[in-house]
């Protein structure tokens, strides 16, 4: 893939080499944002109820876009959705859903908004049903890495995997809403559940 969560329109690569001599996935050097996002964040293990709340919300606001347009407005959204507490915004009334299609700064997406209010009130009934909560259910899917080679190649790193099916196939029946195979494989990738940083990456 040439970004995290997305398909591979420039084709099978494998690392390159940035001008730091560190060698990355392709997708790494496309733009500044991203060199930073795959350095620090991308494949590191989250772990947290509200910080897993947000990465399942900003996967599923990043279905059919590009993942740079949602990183570039993270921080938009994270004013928007009170820093992505699962209780503040299970709590959203009517007008703070006016209040978010009216907000520039994030995806002003009426059923992905929606989709964001519904999921928050879903992580809490798994918080009270679910021993260690989302954070438990959702690392529950971690698949165990040694049956998981490193990929050598972009042509290697998968969309969807048996795990992230499994995964989607639960949340959605706890009630989650966009949270695909796709994007529940996009999520286990950027939470660190898989590793899909390429064998040679130096972020690997």
């Amino acid at each position: 893939m040439s970004e995290p969560g997305g398909a591979d329109p420039g084709g099978a690569g494998g690392v390159v080499i940035g001008e730091d001599g560190l060698a990355r996935c392709p997708w790494a050097l496309s733009t500044p944002d991203y060199l930073a996002y795959h350095d620090e964040e991308w494949g590191r293990p989250v772990h947290g109820d509200d910080a897993l709340f947000e990465r399942v919300c900003l996967e599923a606001f990043q279905s059919g876009l590009s993942w740079i347009t949602i990183l570039r407005r993270r921080e938009s959204f994270r004013a928007a959705f009170e820093g992505f507490s699962i209780d503040a915004v299970a709590a959203f009334t009517d007008q703070d859903r006016a209040r978010l299609l009216a907000d520039a700064g994030i995806i002003r997406n009426r059923a992905k908004i929606e989709a964001a209010v519904t999921n928050a009130t879903a992580a809490i009934e798994v918080r009270d049903s679910y021993e260690g909560g989302l954070d438990a259910l959702i690392w529950s899917y971690a698949p165990d890495p040694a049956t998981r080679p490193a990929p050598v190649s972009t042509a290697q790193v998968a969309a969807t995997t048996p795990e992230s099916v499994a995964l989607s196939k639960d949340l959605k029946k706890r009630g989650f809403r966009f949270v695909g195979p796709t994007t529940a494989h996009a999520l286990m990738q950027a939470c660190g559940l898989v590793n899909d940083h390429l064998a040679a990456c130096s972020a690997r």
